[in-house]
C-alpha cells in the first residue's frame, strides 16, 4: 500500500496534479466539426505534420529545461507524446541476410542458377547416379503396395580442391523401427586410440600412410526391405516406369542402419586380409607377418583409414592389398586425420585443428574476436607463491 501511494506522489509530482488539457480524440471523416470543440480533431489532422513540430518544439526550446518538456508532453499526451517515445526506442542494426552456400541448396535451387552452372551440377547429380547403379545399389521395380516408401534429397558441395560434389541422400528419419530397420549402432576408433597410436609412431619412427575409401556406405548389404522414391530430376523414363520406385540392395547415405552395414563388410574384409580388431577399440586393427617378422597396424575411421608400422615395405604392400579390395584413395604420407592437421619432423609429430576451429568460429560468428594466448583476464599478473612445495625437486 505505501508503495503504490509513493508511485503515486511520484507520477503527480512530474505530470502535475491535472492534465492542462483533455487529449485530441479524433472522429470519422465526413462528419462536421463544430467551432464550439476545439479540442477535436479530424483523422487527417491529427496524423498530420503539426505532431512532428510538437516533439521540435518541446525538445529544442530554450525556454524550457528537458524535464519540463517532457512533463508537458506527458500530460498533453496524444501523437506529440508518442512521437517522442518513438524517437528514443533502441532500432536493432539490420543486419543483412546470409546467402545460402552450396549445402543448403535444393535441387530447385540448382535449376535457377545460371546455364553454365546448371550443367556442371547437373554433371555432378548424373557421375552419383552411374556411381550407384555401379555398385548395384537399386532396383527400379513397380511400387509395392501395403509397404511404406522412404524420400530423399540431393546434398550438394564444393571439396576444397574446386570439385562439385552431389550426393543422393536418404530421408532416414522416416524409417520405422522394427520395420525398416533393427540394429543401427556401428564401433568406430576413439580419439584417444589414435592420439596414443601416433604417439607411439612418434617414438619407435613408424612409417604412417593415409587412404579414404570411396562412397563407404555403398558397400553395406541390406537385410531389409526397403523402397526409395526416385530421385528428383532423374525419373526413368518409358513403359510407365516414371511411378516406379527404387528397391535398395545396399545401404545410401543418411540410411540409419547404413554405418552399421559398411562396418560389417569392412570387418569382414579385414579379417581376410588377416587383421585382427582388439577387443578394446574395435577401430583399431592388427596384422603379423611372420615372412618378414613384423606388423602393419590399421586404425579405420568410418571411410578414413591409417596404416602404419615399423617397415614401410610392409605398411604399403597391405595398404594396396586394401586397395584392391576397395575403392581409395590414397592420401600418402598421412598430413590429416578426422579434421587433425598433422605435420611430421624427426621423431616429433604435431597436431593440431586449426582449420576445424576457424569453421567452429565462423559457424559462431565469432571470426573476428581478439584472439589471446592464454584463456586469462586480460593485465593478469602472476605473483610468486610463497608456500613451501612438498618435494623440493618439483
Amino acid at each position: 500500500m505505501e508503495k503504490d501511494i509513493k508511485c503515486q506522489r511520484d507520477w503527480r509530482k512530474v505530470v502535475g496534479e491535472e492534465s492542462s488539457c483533455p487529449r485530441r480524440q479524433a472522429i470519422p471523416r465526413g462528419v462536421p466539426i463544430p467551432d464550439s470543440v476545439p479540442y477535436y480533431s479530424s483523422e487527417e489532422e491529427g496524423l498530420g505534420s503539426d505532431s512532428e513540430g510538437e516533439v521540435d518544439d518541446a525538445l529544442h526550446s530554450p525556454s524550457s529545461s528537458g524535464d519540463e518538456k517532457v512533463a508537458r508532453l506527458s500530460r498533453e499526451g496524444g501523437v506529440a507524446f508518442f512521437d517522442f517515445l518513438v524517437s528514443k526506442a533502441i532500432v536493432a542494426p539490420i543486419v543483412a541476410p546470409k546467402e545460402k552456400g552450396p549445402k543448403e541448396w535444393t535441387y530447385r535451387d540448382v535449376m535457377g542458377l545460371p546455364a553454365g552452372q546448371l550443367e556442371e551440377w547437373r554433371g555432378a547429380c548424373q557421375c552419383e547416379i552411374e556411381t550407384l547403379l555401379k555398385r548395384n545399389v537399386f532396383d527400379i521395380v513397380e511400387r509395392p503396395s501395403g509397404r511404406r516408401v522412404i524420400k530423399n534429397h540431393w546434398v550438394f558441395n564444393i571439396k576444397p580442391d574446386g570439385r562439385k560434389r552431389a550426393r543422393l541422400v536418404a530421408k532416414g528419419f522416416s524409417q520405422v523401427e522394427g520395420m525398416d530397420f533393427d540394429q543401427i549402432f556401428s564401433p568406430v576408433v576413439r580419439f584417444e586410440t589414435v592420439r596414443l597410436i601416433l604417439a607411439l609412431a612418434a617414438l619407435e619412427g613408424w612409417y604412417t600412410s593415409g587412404l579414404d575409401v570411396r562412397n563407404a556406405y555403398l558397400y553395406g548389404e541390406l537385410d531389409e526391405e526397403i523402397y526409395m522414391e526416385q530421385p528428383e530430376g532423374f525419373h526413368a523414363k518409358g513403359m510407365g516406369r516414371e511411378k516406379h520406385v527404387l528397391r535398395l540392395r545396399r545401404a545410401l547415405y543418411s540410411l540409419k542402419q547404413a554405418g552399421l552395414a559398411w562396418w560389417r563388410v569392412l570387418k569382414k574384409s579385414m579379417e581376410e586380409l588377416g587383421f585382427v580388431n582388439l577387443d578394446s577399440d574395435a577401430g583399431l586393427f592388427m596384422c603379423l607377418d611372420e615372412a618378414s617378422q613384423t606388423f602393419v597396424i590399421a586404425v579405420v575411421y568410418v571411410d578414413d583409414a591409417i596404416f602404419l608400422g615399423p617397415k614401410k615395405p610392409a605398411v604399403d604392400t597391405m595398404k594396396q592389398r586394401f586397395m584392391k579390395h576397395w575403392e581409395s584413395r590414397d592420401l600418402g604420407e598421412l598430413t590429416e586425420f578426422l579434421h587433425m592437421r598433422i605435420g611430421r619432423a624427426g621423431q616429433s609429430i604435431f597436431l593440431n585443428q586449426a582449420q576445424y576451429l576457424q569453421t567452429v568460429l565462423e559457424r559462431c560468428g565469432m571470426q573476428n574476436a581478439k584472439a589471446v594466448p592464454t584463456p586469462l583476464p586480460a593485465g593478469y599478473a602472476p605473483t610468486k607463491s610463497l608456500d613451501k612445495a612438498a618435494n623440493p625437486e618439483l
